[in-house]
């Protein structure tokens, strides 16, 4: 049973859907109800069946589950109901009445535990990765686990883990401060370039960084409805960085969706709303919003141009949670660099949902407007702020994805890795 515990002050939920006054804004912006009849629409399966929905028995509507949870409802709703929300409880529900098959939760588990599976898989990573491309294995696995024979999953990128590059450098004094980096699952194993860049950069500008355990924020169980599992990881999390939050120390990350989890997603949806959640939630900081305060002070100098065009998509959850788009702002101080930004309201990937057999290809029809963008855009390049829609900008494109970060800490001086330094190398030859 999913207990209502909020505090004085906070807004259960489920208490928002009285807020709902049937406007149809929500259906209208939803990705998701225009490329499926699975999925009648927000309205419709958030504050309208939520009132039919009982903890003493089991949801009336399965096609709750096909909500792919990207929060595009709740950023349109003009009077403030959580849409998302009731439905990712509503599929919890689900979860704890056994509405899903073996089958379903088993597949479900191993896609929510991203970075148990790439340290099983770590040791033997050139194996794993030809599994990953090798048609037979993705076709077993497709029968097997229900896991999209052609689902971009993540590959090992070849470098040394995260952690152990970070741990072989001399540890580096700062003389503006401390910074917390809290690492997503990816940059562990699949994208060990986008932490190695944030931390230069952290100490470019003067931060000696420190990297605490490794830990999910928990959000892939949270979209899968495993909620008891996501309150564990929640709960170690707050203890892992109560400390520093206590000390003053911000807490900044490059997974857009790991620090909204942290302040904000796993809090609504677990109730999580003690004083040790808030004040860790308080000190976390996508790192743009933290590289925007240190411009506003006047700390980010020294801006190299970047000639080029710049296809960007803000994810969609990260404009859900009304932050702006403060990776859009600190591009937009990057000289001679060109930022146009896709308009498509989704990518489709939603951490998991396109992973699997039976969303697929929604999760494909929902990011058809995003792709079509950057095949006209023609760029060497795309950023993105969300590993996940990076991978499935990729997969529907063929155009590499880069963290916006990295021409951010191209621009500042750092020297950067991969697709980027790539890119960059083309744009100044052809400048001669």
């Amino acid at each position: 049973m999913i207990e209502v515990t909020t505090p004085a002050g906070v807004t259960p939920v489920e208490a928002t859907l009285d807020y709902c006054i049937k406007c149809n804004i929500c259906v209208t912006a939803c990705p998701v109800a225009p490329v499926t009849d699975l999925f009648p629409g927000p309205k419709y399966e958030g504050p309208q069946a939520a009132r039919y929905r009982h903890d003493r028995q089991p949801s009336p509507d399965r096609s709750v589950d096909y909500c792919s949870g990207c929060r595009v409802c709740n950023e349109v709703c003009p009077t403030g109901v959580r849409i998302a929300e009731i439905n990712a409880r509503a599929r919890a529900k689900m979860v704890e009445d056994g509405a899903f098959g073996m089958r379903s939760r088993l597949r479900n588990n191993l896609l929510a535990r991203p970075l148990t599976l790439a340290r099983l898989g770590a040791p033997v990573a050139g194996l794993v990765n030809f599994a990953f491309t090798w048609r037979p294995t993705r076709l077993i696995a497709e029968r097997l686990f229900g896991i999209h024979r052609d689902a971009p999953l993540p590959l090992y990128d070849g470098a040394p883990p995260f952690r152990r590059w970070f741990r072989s450098r001399p540890r580096r004094r700062g003389t503006a401060g401390t910074v917390v980096y809290f690492t997503a699952c990816s940059t562990e194993h699949y994208e060990t370039r986008v932490g190695r860049t944030a931390v230069k950069l952290l100490e470019h500008l003067g931060y000696e960084v420190i990297v605490p355990e490794a830990r999910c924020c928990g959000l892939p169980l949270l979209s899968n409805g495993e909620f008891p599992a996501a309150r564990r990881y929640h709960r170690a999390n707050i203890e892992s960085l109560l400390p520093y939050a206590r000390a003053g120390i911000p807490i900044v990350g490059t997974s857009t969706s790991c620090t909204l989890t942290i302040k904000e997603e796993a809090p609504d949806l677990l109730d999580e709303h003690d004083e040790d959640s808030r004040l860790v939630g308080s000190h976390t900081y996508d790192i743009h919003e933290f590289l925007l305060d240190l411009a506003a002070r006047g700390e980010l100098t020294g801006w190299r141009e970047i000639p080029m065009r710049l296809p960007y998509h803000p994810p969609c959850q990260y404009r859900a949670h009304r932050l702006g788009i403060p990776a859009r702002e600190v591009l937009d101080l990057v000289p001679g660099l060109e930022v146009v930004e896709s308009g498509a309201a989704c990518c489709g990937i939603a951490g998991t949902y396109g992973y699997k057999e039976e969303k697929y290809r929604i999760a494909m029809d929902v990011g058809r407007p995003l792709f079509e963008f950057v095949e006209r855009e023609g760029a060497p390049v795309v950023a993105c702020d969300s590993e996940t829609c990076r991978w499935q900008i990729t997969h529907g494109t063929g155009v590499d994805s880069i963290h916006p970060l990295e021409v951010v800490a191209a621009s500042l001086g750092v020297e950067v890795e991969g697709p980027l330094a790539v890119a960059l190398r083309e744009v100044f030859a052809a400048r001669g």
